[in-house]
Protein backbone atom coordinates (compact mmCIF):
# COMPACT_ATOMS: atom_id res chain seq x y z
CA UNK A 1 0.00 0.00 0.00
CA UNK A 2 1.38 3.67 -1.03
CA UNK A 3 2.07 5.98 1.59
CA UNK A 4 -0.68 8.52 1.90
CA UNK A 5 0.40 12.18 1.28
CA UNK A 6 -1.96 15.13 2.85
CA UNK A 7 -0.59 18.70 3.18
CA UNK A 8 -2.16 20.16 5.55
CA UNK A 9 -1.46 23.67 4.77
CA UNK A 10 -2.74 23.99 1.03
CA UNK A 11 -5.60 25.60 1.55
CA UNK A 12 -6.37 25.59 -2.56
CA UNK A 13 -7.96 22.09 -2.18
CA UNK A 14 -10.92 22.25 -1.05
CA UNK A 15 -10.79 18.82 1.67
CA UNK A 16 -8.51 20.39 3.19
CA UNK A 17 -10.42 23.40 4.06
CA UNK A 18 -12.93 21.36 5.08
CA UNK A 19 -10.79 19.75 7.00
CA UNK A 20 -9.70 22.55 8.88
CA UNK A 21 -13.43 23.98 9.53
CA UNK A 22 -14.73 20.56 10.21
CA UNK A 23 -11.79 20.12 13.23
CA UNK A 24 -12.37 23.40 14.57
CA UNK A 25 -15.92 22.69 14.71
CA UNK A 26 -15.47 19.74 16.76
CA UNK A 27 -12.58 21.44 19.32
CA UNK A 28 -15.11 23.99 20.19
CA UNK A 29 -17.46 21.16 21.29
CA UNK A 30 -14.77 19.55 23.20
CA UNK A 31 -14.24 23.13 25.13
CA UNK A 32 -17.20 23.67 25.99
CA UNK A 33 -17.94 20.03 26.94
CA UNK A 34 -15.26 20.17 29.62
CA UNK A 35 -15.15 23.57 30.44
CA UNK A 36 -16.33 22.68 34.12
CA UNK A 37 -13.07 20.15 34.31
CA UNK A 38 -10.06 22.84 34.81
CA UNK A 39 -12.42 25.12 36.96
CA UNK A 40 -13.27 22.20 40.02
CA UNK A 41 -11.52 24.23 43.08
CA UNK A 42 -13.75 27.86 42.20
CA UNK A 43 -17.23 25.89 41.19
CA UNK A 44 -16.85 23.76 44.34
CA UNK A 45 -16.21 26.86 46.36
CA UNK A 46 -19.35 28.85 44.91
CA UNK A 47 -21.73 25.92 45.56
CA UNK A 48 -19.92 24.38 48.52
CA UNK A 49 -19.96 20.97 46.99
CA UNK A 50 -18.66 17.51 47.94
CA UNK A 51 -16.58 15.57 46.48
CA UNK A 52 -19.04 12.90 46.14
CA UNK A 53 -21.34 15.52 44.66
CA UNK A 54 -18.48 16.91 41.95
CA UNK A 55 -17.86 13.23 40.82
CA UNK A 56 -21.74 12.86 40.29
CA UNK A 57 -20.83 16.21 37.73
CA UNK A 58 -18.43 14.24 35.81
CA UNK A 59 -20.76 11.20 35.41
CA UNK A 60 -23.61 13.58 33.89
CA UNK A 61 -21.54 15.06 31.90
CA UNK A 62 -20.68 11.73 29.36
CA UNK A 63 -23.91 10.72 30.17
CA UNK A 64 -26.56 11.66 27.85
CA UNK A 65 -23.63 11.19 24.85
CA UNK A 66 -24.45 7.43 24.81
CA UNK A 67 -28.21 7.77 23.42
CA UNK A 68 -27.45 11.43 21.74
CA UNK A 69 -24.32 9.88 19.84
CA UNK A 70 -27.14 7.01 18.45
CA UNK A 71 -29.38 9.81 17.73
CA UNK A 72 -27.33 12.35 16.27
CA UNK A 73 -25.63 9.19 13.92
CA UNK A 74 -29.19 8.64 12.49
CA UNK A 75 -29.60 12.36 11.85
CA UNK A 76 -26.58 12.89 9.77
CA UNK A 77 -26.65 10.22 7.60
CA UNK A 78 -30.67 11.63 7.03
CA UNK A 79 -30.02 15.34 7.20
CA UNK A 80 -26.06 15.44 6.40
CA UNK A 81 -23.49 17.06 8.57
CA UNK A 82 -23.90 20.73 7.12
CA UNK A 83 -27.16 21.16 8.48
CA UNK A 84 -26.21 18.87 12.14
CA UNK A 85 -23.30 20.13 13.20
CA UNK A 86 -24.69 24.13 12.96
CA UNK A 87 -27.68 23.40 15.21
CA UNK A 88 -25.42 21.24 17.69
CA UNK A 89 -23.27 24.24 17.64
CA UNK A 90 -26.56 26.66 18.78
CA UNK A 91 -27.29 24.14 21.02
CA UNK A 92 -23.95 24.00 22.54
CA UNK A 93 -23.26 27.81 23.16
CA UNK A 94 -26.61 28.12 24.96
CA UNK A 95 -26.14 25.37 27.34
CA UNK A 96 -22.93 26.81 27.97
CA UNK A 97 -23.98 29.97 28.81
CA UNK A 98 -27.12 28.47 31.19
CA UNK A 99 -23.81 26.59 32.42
CA UNK A 100 -22.24 29.63 33.59
CA UNK A 101 -25.47 30.91 35.02
CA UNK A 102 -26.85 28.14 37.47
CA UNK A 103 -27.77 29.17 40.82
CA UNK A 104 -28.28 25.85 42.53
CA UNK A 105 -26.15 22.28 42.40
CA UNK A 106 -29.56 20.83 40.59
CA UNK A 107 -29.23 23.14 37.96
CA UNK A 108 -25.28 22.74 37.74
CA UNK A 109 -26.45 18.98 37.12
CA UNK A 110 -29.32 19.34 35.30
CA UNK A 111 -27.52 21.22 32.78
CA UNK A 112 -24.26 19.19 32.82
CA UNK A 113 -26.28 16.28 31.87
CA UNK A 114 -27.87 18.25 28.95
CA UNK A 115 -24.49 19.59 27.86
CA UNK A 116 -23.88 15.73 27.34
CA UNK A 117 -25.53 16.08 24.11
CA UNK A 118 -22.91 17.78 22.93
CA UNK A 119 -20.31 14.95 22.71
CA UNK A 120 -22.33 13.89 20.34
CA UNK A 121 -20.90 16.49 17.34
CA UNK A 122 -18.07 14.15 16.59
CA UNK A 123 -19.91 11.79 14.68
CA UNK A 124 -20.93 14.37 12.64
CA UNK A 125 -17.41 15.14 11.45
CA UNK A 126 -16.42 11.40 10.76
CA UNK A 127 -19.07 11.06 8.23
CA UNK A 128 -18.11 14.24 6.86
CA UNK A 129 -14.19 13.83 6.51
CA UNK A 130 -15.36 10.28 5.56
CA UNK A 131 -17.19 12.07 2.11
CA UNK A 132 -14.09 14.45 1.35
CA UNK A 133 -11.18 11.82 1.58
CA UNK A 134 -10.25 8.73 -0.19
CA UNK A 135 -9.69 5.29 1.67
CA UNK A 136 -6.17 5.56 1.44
CA UNK A 137 -6.01 9.21 2.98
CA UNK A 138 -9.11 8.76 5.53
CA UNK A 139 -7.35 7.39 8.07
CA UNK A 140 -5.37 10.50 8.64
CA UNK A 141 -7.85 12.62 8.07
CA UNK A 142 -9.87 10.98 10.52
CA UNK A 143 -7.34 11.73 13.04
CA UNK A 144 -6.64 15.23 12.42
CA UNK A 145 -10.49 16.04 13.14
CA UNK A 146 -10.83 13.74 15.61
CA UNK A 147 -7.19 14.32 17.46
CA UNK A 148 -6.79 18.29 17.21
CA UNK A 149 -10.37 18.54 18.26
CA UNK A 150 -10.64 16.09 21.12
CA UNK A 151 -7.04 18.74 21.72
CA UNK A 152 -10.15 21.06 23.01
CA UNK A 153 -9.84 20.05 26.42
CA UNK A 154 -6.58 20.39 26.79
CA UNK A 155 -7.13 23.63 25.68
CA UNK A 156 -9.75 24.25 28.64
CA UNK A 157 -7.52 22.94 30.77
CA UNK A 158 -4.57 25.77 29.45
CA UNK A 159 -6.93 28.46 29.34
CA UNK A 160 -10.11 29.20 31.36
CA UNK A 161 -8.41 28.98 34.67
CA UNK A 162 -6.34 31.92 33.67
CA UNK A 163 -9.42 33.42 31.73
CA UNK A 164 -11.68 33.35 34.83
CA UNK A 165 -8.51 34.61 37.08
CA UNK A 166 -6.79 37.57 35.11
CA UNK A 167 -9.17 38.45 32.17
CA UNK A 168 -12.38 38.56 34.40
CA UNK A 169 -11.29 38.32 38.31
CA UNK A 170 -13.68 38.14 41.16
CA UNK A 171 -15.62 35.26 42.23
CA UNK A 172 -17.93 35.38 39.07
CA UNK A 173 -14.55 35.34 36.72
CA UNK A 174 -15.36 31.00 35.96
CA UNK A 175 -18.67 32.07 35.22
CA UNK A 176 -17.36 35.20 32.26
CA UNK A 177 -14.80 32.39 30.99
CA UNK A 178 -17.61 29.57 30.73
CA UNK A 179 -19.86 32.11 29.12
CA UNK A 180 -17.55 33.51 26.78
CA UNK A 181 -16.48 29.68 25.45
CA UNK A 182 -20.29 29.43 24.64
CA UNK A 183 -20.99 33.10 22.36
CA UNK A 184 -17.96 31.57 20.19
CA UNK A 185 -19.38 28.06 19.82
CA UNK A 186 -22.99 29.66 18.55
CA UNK A 187 -21.23 32.49 16.56
CA UNK A 188 -18.99 29.52 14.74
CA UNK A 189 -22.42 27.38 14.80
CA UNK A 190 -23.59 30.17 12.00
CA UNK A 191 -20.03 30.24 10.14
CA UNK A 192 -20.23 26.45 9.83
CA UNK A 193 -23.16 26.66 8.36
CA UNK A 194 -22.11 29.38 5.98
CA UNK A 195 -18.95 27.51 4.69
CA UNK A 196 -19.13 23.67 4.88
CA UNK A 197 -21.05 21.62 2.70
CA UNK A 198 -21.73 17.85 2.59
CA UNK A 199 -19.83 16.36 -0.15
CA UNK A 200 -17.47 17.48 -3.17
CA UNK A 201 -19.17 19.11 -6.03
CA UNK A 202 -20.20 16.87 -8.22
CA UNK A 203 -20.51 13.71 -5.45
CA UNK A 204 -23.58 11.77 -4.07
CA UNK A 205 -24.33 11.78 -0.46
CA UNK A 206 -25.55 8.39 0.16
CA UNK A 207 -28.49 7.67 2.23
CA UNK A 208 -29.87 4.98 4.72
CA UNK A 209 -32.49 2.99 2.50
CA UNK A 210 -34.43 3.35 6.29
CA UNK A 211 -34.01 5.51 9.17
CA UNK A 212 -34.24 3.92 12.89
CA UNK A 213 -31.18 1.59 13.27
CA UNK A 214 -28.74 -0.08 11.29
CA UNK A 215 -29.47 -2.11 8.35
CA UNK A 216 -27.73 -5.75 9.57
CA UNK A 217 -27.13 -8.98 6.58
CA UNK A 218 -27.97 -11.45 8.64
CA UNK A 219 -30.20 -13.26 11.35
CA UNK A 220 -27.33 -13.85 13.46
CA UNK A 221 -26.17 -10.39 13.18
CA UNK A 222 -29.69 -9.03 13.70
CA UNK A 223 -29.56 -10.68 17.28
CA UNK A 224 -25.83 -10.03 17.74
CA UNK A 225 -26.70 -6.01 17.23
CA UNK A 226 -29.71 -6.32 19.75
CA UNK A 227 -27.17 -7.62 22.10
CA UNK A 228 -24.48 -5.24 21.83
CA UNK A 229 -27.34 -2.21 22.32
CA UNK A 230 -27.85 -3.32 25.96
CA UNK A 231 -24.75 -2.25 27.46
CA UNK A 232 -25.98 1.11 26.29
CA UNK A 233 -29.20 1.06 28.93
CA UNK A 234 -27.47 -0.93 31.52
CA UNK A 235 -24.88 1.95 32.37
CA UNK A 236 -27.83 4.35 32.50
CA UNK A 237 -29.58 2.29 34.71
CA UNK A 238 -26.20 2.48 36.87
CA UNK A 239 -26.02 6.07 36.38
CA UNK A 240 -29.41 6.32 37.82
CA UNK A 241 -28.68 4.39 40.96
CA UNK A 242 -25.62 6.21 41.24
CA UNK A 243 -27.71 9.24 41.68
CA UNK A 244 -30.42 7.83 44.45
CA UNK A 245 -30.12 8.39 47.61
CA UNK A 246 -28.53 4.93 47.46
CA UNK A 247 -25.48 7.01 45.90
CA UNK A 248 -25.20 10.77 46.18
CA UNK A 249 -28.87 11.39 46.63
CA UNK A 250 -29.46 13.95 43.90
CA UNK A 251 -32.77 12.03 42.93
CA UNK A 252 -35.51 10.78 45.28
CA UNK A 253 -36.15 6.82 44.36
CA UNK A 254 -39.62 8.12 42.44
CA UNK A 255 -37.58 9.90 40.21
CA UNK A 256 -35.20 7.13 39.86
CA UNK A 257 -37.87 4.25 39.72
CA UNK A 258 -39.33 6.97 36.64
CA UNK A 259 -36.15 6.07 34.88
CA UNK A 260 -36.04 3.16 34.64
CA UNK A 261 -39.24 2.21 33.59
CA UNK A 262 -38.20 5.00 30.44
CA UNK A 263 -35.09 2.75 30.03
CA UNK A 264 -36.98 0.20 29.77
CA UNK A 265 -39.49 1.86 27.14
CA UNK A 266 -36.84 3.35 25.22
CA UNK A 267 -34.97 0.11 24.66
CA UNK A 268 -37.97 -1.29 23.54
CA UNK A 269 -38.64 1.32 21.39
CA UNK A 270 -35.37 1.02 19.83
CA UNK A 271 -35.85 -2.89 19.25
CA UNK A 272 -38.70 -1.96 17.40
CA UNK A 273 -37.14 0.40 15.20
CA UNK A 274 -34.36 -2.17 14.51
CA UNK A 275 -36.96 -4.98 13.55
CA UNK A 276 -38.49 -2.69 11.42
CA UNK A 277 -35.09 -1.54 9.67
CA UNK A 278 -34.66 -5.57 9.04
CA UNK A 279 -38.08 -6.70 8.91
CA UNK A 280 -37.69 -7.94 5.32
CA UNK A 281 -34.50 -9.69 5.81
CA UNK A 282 -35.72 -11.66 9.11
CA UNK A 283 -39.16 -12.49 6.97
CA UNK A 284 -36.16 -14.25 4.28
CA UNK A 285 -35.96 -11.53 1.75
CA UNK A 286 -31.79 -11.98 0.45
CA UNK A 287 -29.48 -9.43 0.88
CA UNK A 288 -27.76 -8.46 -1.90
CA UNK A 289 -24.21 -9.93 -1.96
CA UNK A 290 -22.96 -6.62 -3.22
CA UNK A 291 -24.98 -4.87 -0.10
CA UNK A 292 -23.28 -7.25 2.51
CA UNK A 293 -21.02 -6.68 5.39
CA UNK A 294 -20.24 -8.09 8.60
CA UNK A 295 -21.54 -6.55 11.97
CA UNK A 296 -19.03 -7.80 13.57
CA UNK A 297 -16.93 -5.28 12.69
CA UNK A 298 -18.72 -2.73 14.41
CA UNK A 299 -18.95 -4.82 17.25
CA UNK A 300 -15.02 -4.97 18.01
CA UNK A 301 -15.10 -1.15 16.52
CA UNK A 302 -17.14 -0.47 19.59
CA UNK A 303 -15.10 -2.28 22.40
CA UNK A 304 -12.04 -0.56 21.48
CA UNK A 305 -13.47 2.65 21.17
CA UNK A 306 -15.02 1.82 24.86
CA UNK A 307 -11.59 1.28 26.38
CA UNK A 308 -10.01 3.56 23.97
CA UNK A 309 -12.07 7.60 24.42
CA UNK A 310 -14.04 5.42 26.91
CA UNK A 311 -10.69 5.83 29.00
CA UNK A 312 -9.93 9.41 27.49
CA UNK A 313 -13.13 11.31 28.65
CA UNK A 314 -13.16 9.42 31.90
CA UNK A 315 -9.05 10.09 32.34
CA UNK A 316 -9.34 13.80 31.70
CA UNK A 317 -12.17 14.55 33.50
CA UNK A 318 -10.18 13.46 36.94
CA UNK A 319 -6.72 13.97 35.68
CA UNK A 320 -6.48 17.75 36.97
CA UNK A 321 -7.56 17.09 40.11
CA UNK A 322 -5.83 13.99 40.64
CA UNK A 323 -2.36 16.26 39.93
CA UNK A 324 -3.55 18.60 42.63
CA UNK A 325 -4.46 15.34 44.99
CA UNK A 326 -1.29 13.73 44.87
CA UNK A 327 1.48 16.77 44.62
CA UNK A 328 1.55 19.58 47.39
CA UNK A 329 1.90 22.82 45.96
CA UNK A 330 0.20 23.01 42.98
CA UNK A 331 -2.56 25.73 42.07
CA UNK A 332 -5.41 25.35 40.15
CA UNK A 333 -3.86 26.44 36.51
CA UNK A 334 -0.74 24.95 37.26
CA UNK A 335 -2.92 21.26 38.38
CA UNK A 336 -4.94 22.58 35.21
CA UNK A 337 -2.25 22.95 32.82
CA UNK A 338 -0.27 19.28 33.82
CA UNK A 339 -3.63 17.49 33.23
CA UNK A 340 -3.63 18.92 30.12
CA UNK A 341 -1.02 16.90 28.74
CA UNK A 342 -2.68 13.96 28.35
CA UNK A 343 -4.86 15.31 26.07
CA UNK A 344 -2.24 17.79 24.55
CA UNK A 345 -1.12 14.41 22.60
CA UNK A 346 -4.40 14.43 20.45
CA UNK A 347 -2.72 16.79 18.54
CA UNK A 348 -0.10 14.20 16.98
CA UNK A 349 -1.23 10.82 18.52
CA UNK A 350 -4.67 10.83 17.11
CA UNK A 351 -3.75 11.73 13.58
CA UNK A 352 -0.42 9.33 13.80
CA UNK A 353 -3.04 6.38 15.05
CA UNK A 354 -4.60 7.30 11.55
CA UNK A 355 -1.80 7.08 9.31
CA UNK A 356 -0.10 4.11 11.10
CA UNK A 357 -3.90 2.09 10.24
CA UNK A 358 -3.60 3.37 6.65
CA UNK A 359 -0.26 2.54 5.98
CA UNK A 360 0.74 -0.70 8.39
CA UNK A 361 -2.91 -2.26 8.56
CA UNK A 362 -5.73 -1.71 10.66
CA UNK A 363 -5.96 -4.83 12.84
CA UNK A 364 -1.84 -4.59 13.60
CA UNK A 365 -1.81 -1.23 14.29
CA UNK A 366 -4.77 -1.21 16.77
CA UNK A 367 -3.74 -4.54 18.63
CA UNK A 368 -0.44 -2.60 19.09
CA UNK A 369 -1.90 0.38 20.68
CA UNK A 370 -3.97 -1.72 22.72
CA UNK A 371 -0.76 -3.11 24.25
CA UNK A 372 0.92 0.09 24.49
CA UNK A 373 -2.39 2.00 26.28
CA UNK A 374 -2.34 -1.34 28.94
CA UNK A 375 1.67 -0.69 29.69
CA UNK A 376 0.56 3.39 29.73
CA UNK A 377 -2.58 2.60 32.50
CA UNK A 378 -0.89 0.03 34.51
CA UNK A 379 2.33 2.44 34.98
CA UNK A 380 -0.01 5.70 35.99
CA UNK A 381 -1.17 3.08 38.82
CA UNK A 382 2.25 3.62 40.78
CA UNK A 383 2.52 7.55 40.35
CA UNK A 384 2.19 8.95 43.82
CA UNK A 385 3.84 11.79 45.46
CA UNK A 386 7.54 10.79 45.36
CA UNK A 387 7.61 10.85 41.73
CA UNK A 388 8.81 13.48 40.43
CA UNK A 389 6.33 15.71 38.69
CA UNK A 390 8.18 15.96 35.66
CA UNK A 391 8.21 12.12 35.27
CA UNK A 392 4.21 11.48 35.88
CA UNK A 393 3.59 14.29 33.26
CA UNK A 394 5.82 11.65 31.06
CA UNK A 395 3.78 8.51 32.01
CA UNK A 396 0.84 10.81 31.17
CA UNK A 397 1.78 11.40 28.03
CA UNK A 398 3.51 7.91 27.35
CA UNK A 399 -0.23 6.64 28.57
CA UNK A 400 -2.11 9.02 26.22
CA UNK A 401 -0.36 8.36 22.86
CA UNK A 402 -1.38 4.85 22.87
CA UNK A 403 -4.87 5.83 24.00
CA UNK A 404 -5.46 8.33 21.37
CA UNK A 405 -3.23 6.34 18.68
CA UNK A 406 -5.93 3.45 19.02
CA UNK A 407 -8.72 6.39 18.37
CA UNK A 408 -7.64 7.33 15.31
CA UNK A 409 -6.73 3.50 14.18
CA UNK A 410 -11.12 2.88 15.07
CA UNK A 411 -12.02 5.82 13.02
CA UNK A 412 -9.97 5.15 9.98
CA UNK A 413 -12.00 1.45 9.69
CA UNK A 414 -15.51 3.34 10.27
CA UNK A 415 -15.79 5.12 6.80
CA UNK A 416 -14.51 1.85 5.23
CA UNK A 417 -17.19 -0.86 6.79
CA UNK A 418 -20.81 0.64 4.58
CA UNK A 419 -20.73 4.05 3.21
CA UNK A 420 -24.10 4.86 3.62
CA UNK A 421 -24.45 3.90 7.06
CA UNK A 422 -21.03 5.65 8.36
CA UNK A 423 -23.22 8.07 11.13
CA UNK A 424 -24.72 5.55 12.73
CA UNK A 425 -22.06 3.43 12.82
CA UNK A 426 -19.82 6.08 14.48
CA UNK A 427 -22.38 6.95 16.82
CA UNK A 428 -22.47 3.56 18.09
CA UNK A 429 -18.79 3.38 18.35
CA UNK A 430 -19.04 6.64 19.57
CA UNK A 431 -21.44 5.74 22.56
CA UNK A 432 -19.57 2.94 23.64
CA UNK A 433 -16.73 5.80 24.12
CA UNK A 434 -19.15 7.06 26.22
CA UNK A 435 -20.45 3.87 28.25
CA UNK A 436 -16.40 3.26 28.70
CA UNK A 437 -16.49 7.03 30.38
CA UNK A 438 -19.20 6.14 32.36
CA UNK A 439 -18.31 3.11 33.46
CA UNK A 440 -14.75 3.97 34.45
CA UNK A 441 -16.11 7.39 35.83
CA UNK A 442 -18.13 5.02 38.23
CA UNK A 443 -15.68 2.72 39.34
CA UNK A 444 -13.84 5.71 39.84
CA UNK A 445 -16.65 7.09 42.65
CA UNK A 446 -15.61 3.99 44.82
CA UNK A 447 -11.69 3.42 44.06
CA UNK A 448 -8.95 5.67 44.10
CA UNK A 449 -6.98 6.92 41.38
CA UNK A 450 -4.21 3.83 41.49
CA UNK A 451 -7.14 1.56 41.69
CA UNK A 452 -9.14 3.16 38.93
CA UNK A 453 -6.02 3.29 36.63
CA UNK A 454 -4.96 -0.17 37.15
CA UNK A 455 -8.67 -1.41 36.27
CA UNK A 456 -8.65 0.29 32.72
CA UNK A 457 -5.22 -1.66 31.91
CA UNK A 458 -7.30 -4.87 32.94
CA UNK A 459 -10.10 -3.95 30.58
CA UNK A 460 -7.95 -3.30 27.85
CA UNK A 461 -6.56 -6.58 28.09
CA UNK A 462 -9.43 -8.26 27.30
CA UNK A 463 -10.09 -5.69 24.27
CA UNK A 464 -7.12 -6.75 22.91
CA UNK A 465 -8.63 -10.41 22.67
CA UNK A 466 -11.67 -9.00 20.80
CA UNK A 467 -9.96 -7.28 18.57
CA UNK A 468 -8.19 -10.48 17.21
CA UNK A 469 -11.37 -10.99 15.55
CA UNK A 470 -11.21 -7.78 13.01
CA UNK A 471 -11.18 -8.10 9.24
CA UNK A 472 -8.60 -5.99 7.43
CA UNK A 473 -10.91 -4.21 4.76
CA UNK A 474 -9.94 -4.50 1.07
CA UNK A 475 -10.96 -4.81 -1.75
CA UNK A 476 -14.14 -2.26 -2.21
CA UNK A 477 -17.45 -1.37 -0.92
CA UNK A 478 -20.54 -0.74 -3.25
CA UNK A 479 -23.25 1.76 -2.76
CA UNK A 480 -26.67 1.72 -5.03
CA UNK A 481 -27.22 5.55 -6.99
CA UNK A 482 -30.65 6.87 -6.53
CA UNK A 483 -31.50 5.38 -10.36
CA UNK A 484 -30.34 1.69 -9.47
CA UNK A 485 -26.50 2.15 -10.66
CA UNK A 486 -24.37 0.03 -8.40
CA UNK A 487 -21.00 2.64 -7.46
CA UNK A 488 -17.95 0.78 -6.22
CA UNK A 489 -15.69 2.68 -3.18
CA UNK A 490 -12.54 1.35 -3.37
CA UNK A 491 -10.94 0.73 0.05
CA UNK A 492 -7.15 0.64 -1.04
Amino acid sequence: MSSPKLNLLDFSQANIRLLHLTWFAFFLTFVVWFSHAPLRPVIMEAFDLTMPQWKALLILNVALTIPARIAIGIAVDKFGPRITYSILLLTAGVLCVAFASAQSYEQLAAIRFAMGFVGAGFVIGIRMVGEWFPARQVGLAEGVYGGWGNFGSAAAAFTLPSIASLVFGGEDGWRYAIASVGVVAFIYGIIFYWRARNTPKGSTYFKPKKSGGLEVSSKKDFFFYLAMNLPMYLILAVLAWKLSPAGVGLLSDTAVNFIYVGLVALCAFQFSQIYKVNKEMLKGAEVPEHDKYKFKQVAVLDWAYFVTFGSELAVVSMLPGFFLDTFDGLTMATAAMLGSAYAFMNLIARPGGGYLSDKFGRRKSMSVFIIGLTIGYFTLSQVDGSWPIALAVVAVMFCSFFVQAGEGAVFAIVPLVKRRMTGQIAGMAGAYGNVGAVTFLTIYSFVDASTFFMIIGGCALAVFAIVQFLDEPEGHMTEVLEDGTIQKIELT
